[in-house]
């Protein structure tokens, strides 16, 4: 039997809303104000939103429970999966002393701790976004710079600010694809209105991210080299979606970018050098707990200041780099995770009313698991979509091409290759299971809670108050992207979420369906950095488990702040010339 989500339980809106954000309360109010661990945290929001979606919303309890199951599902892979293996490879080279040497060879291309975090964190940290995304260059930029000698805050911290403005064209462009497949959207539209919004601030971001690692003064002392990371990042990011498309936005975009800035660097050289890795303006007593303080034992060959010491050094992590690439592009998961579909009446392919041969999903590569108690049982209403529509609950195991596999292959390649055996990376993946294993919990538990608030409808019931703003919607509407991703970790997700709201709601208003759907992504990219998902990556790759909740704090402010910047620019281009007429097709 079917279940039609209920929008207002009480009969009162401001009610309703409220009992819808309560998880959220629950959630961030755990972390930030009664500092409880992340994973327990993630278990109360999720405890609370099955009460409250069953008892207040009417969802019955077999159905919340499989939403909450699928959602589990699609937290351990991909997103748990790819944490677990780029620390097993983190450490790895920690082990061994390779990572000393990876460090210091970032260092000799400049002393100045500023410019180490513009190359590592913005623009390292950007082709790793676009590659692979889902919490790949927040482990990877913030490994690196807790090698560096950054704090663990510090590190978390400014690592979370950096992978921001990259994050809509992220996972080779898959936010935006979905937004157009959730929308019934133009994927191309889509694109270049996000990439009419974001190259702002991809040029901004850079700035914002030294003022917050240095102040202000430290800032505008290397404002050049800033201007360069920002502009060459933000020019092709401005190109490559308006004239290709969203797929290798982020990969062209972060390419260009890591070879302008240390181009720049050979000709151009601050006036003072900033050596201290401490945060501006704040007293930073962050460290690594003893326990998980990993000391790297530097072999002699890696101490060597030698050029191949230094390639070798960089090996594994080009290695990740390729596998990345090729397990992100959509060719290779097609080869692995489809067949050519065969009509069993002729043994002949079948094909489409266009006459091409059809596929379907690869029964060993890319099994499929129906949630059949949510499958199609469950149905969206108006306001929140035009007409009533079934939610979907299929879950393809795509075991091999998630990107998290291809990590763990060029892992294992990478450590044969530094001279581990066989039962060294078997005892170092279990090291690394025991090491994460809360981390995993806590991003199965918030998966488990965003699903469970979509198919149980609180998602929604907290969106249409945002809908109500009228002719502040432009604002709250891209403020409602940023809730989306800071409650499901995901662009993506908040972009299933809230993409539908979106297009109803600007039409509705008489606002343009393209600009508010690409609000929607380009606001959430915002919210990335205070999503616990992301706070766990940050926290587990630096090693300063259990300090989320301070991570969390640092990183509120910023976040929130640039989220309104979105949203003021996303106003502008909805009322005021000539913004408005960077609006893909009017209203």
């Amino acid at each position: 039997m079917v279940w039609q989500q209920i929008y207002d339980p009480f009969g009162n809106p401001v009610l309703s809303t409220i009992m819808a954000a309560v998880p959220v309360v629950v959630m961030l109010a755990s972390l930030a104000f009664f500092h409880i661990k992340a994973h327990l945290a993630a278990l109360l929001a999720l405890g609370s939103a099955l009460l409250i979606a069953i008892f207040a919303f009417g969802m019955p309890a077999s159905m919340a429970g499989s939403a909450a199951l699928y959602g589990a599902a699609n937290g351990l892979l991909p997103i748990g999966w790819i944490v677990l293996n780029i620390i097993f490879l983190h450490r790895l080279t920690t082990e061994n002393g390779s990572f000393k040497v990876l460090q210091d060879s970032l260092a000799r291309i400049t002393d100045d701790r500023r410019l180490q975090l513009l190359l590592i964190a913005f623009c390292f940290g950007a082709f790793f976004e676009g590659a692979a995304g889902f919490g790949t260059p927040v482990a990877v930029t913030g490994a690196i710079l807790i090698g560096l000698g950054f704090s663990p805050l510090a590190a978390s911290g400014l690592a979370l600010i950096a992978n921001t403005a990259p994050v809509a064209f992220g996972a080779l462009g898959t936010p935006i694809i979905t937004l157009a497949k959730v929308t019934g959207l133009d994927e191309m539209e889509l694109s270049m209105m996000v990439g009419r919004q974001l190259p702002f601030f991809s040029v901004i971001v850079p700035f914002w991210l030294i003022w917050a690692f240095a102040g202000w003064r430290k800032m505008l002392e290397i404002w050049p080299a800033i201007l360069v990371a920002g502009v060459s990042f933000a020019v092709p990011q401005f190109i490559v979606s308006n004239y290709h498309g969203p797929m290798l936005v982020d990969v062209i975009a972060a390419l260009i970018s890591m070879a302008c800035l240390p181009g720049f660097l050979r000709v151009w050289k601050p006036a003072t050098v900033h050596t201290s890795a401490a945060l501006s303006g704040r007293v930073d007593n962050s460290k690594i707990d003893a326990e998980h303080d990993e000391k790297p034992v530097a072999s002699a060959a890696f101490a060597s200041d030698a050029k191949p010491a230094v390639m070798r050094a960089w090996m594994p992590w080009i290695i990740l780099t390729v596998f990345v690439f090729a397990w992100g592009t959509q060719g290779f998961k097609n080869m692995f995770d489809t067949r050519p579909a065969i009509d069993p009446a002729t043994s002949s392919a079948k094909l489409d009313p266009q006459g091409k041969p059809m596929r379907e999903a690869n029964p060993i590569f890319a099994p499929i698991v129906t949630f059949t108690t949510i499958h199609q049982q469950i149905e969206k209403v108006p306001p929140v979509v035009p007409a009533p529509k079934t939610e979907e609950a299929v879950y393809k195991f795509t075991w091999f091409t998630s990107t998290g596999s291809g990590i763990l292959l060029s892992a294992i390649l990478g450590g044969l290759l530094m001279g581990y055996s066989i039962p060294q990376l078997i005892h170092q993946y279990l090291r690394t299971l025991w090491v994460v294993r809360y981390s995993l919990i806590t991003i199965t538990a918030m998966l488990a809670l965003g699903f469970l608030t979509r198919y149980s409808g609180l998602d929604a019931t907290m969106g249409l108050a945002f809908a109500a703003t009228g002719i502040f919607y432009p604002m709250f509407g891209t403020l409602l992207g940023w809730l989306g991703v800071a409650l499901t970790g995901s662009d993506t997700a908040s972009n299933v979420l809230f993409g539908g709201l979106q297009r109803v709601t600007a039409e509705q208003l008489g606002l343009s369906p393209v600009l508010m759907a690409a609000a929607n992504s380009s606001g959430g990219v915002m919210g990335k950095m205070v999503d616990a998902q992301s706070i766990v990556v940050a926290s587990t790759a630096t090693r300063w488990y259990g300090h989320e909740g301070e991570i969390l704090r640092y990183v509120f402010f910023h976040s929130i702040i640039l989220a309104i910047l979105v949203g003021g620019l996303v106003t502008l281009q909805a009322y005021v010339a000539p913004f408005s007429h960077m609006v893909v097709g009017g209203h």
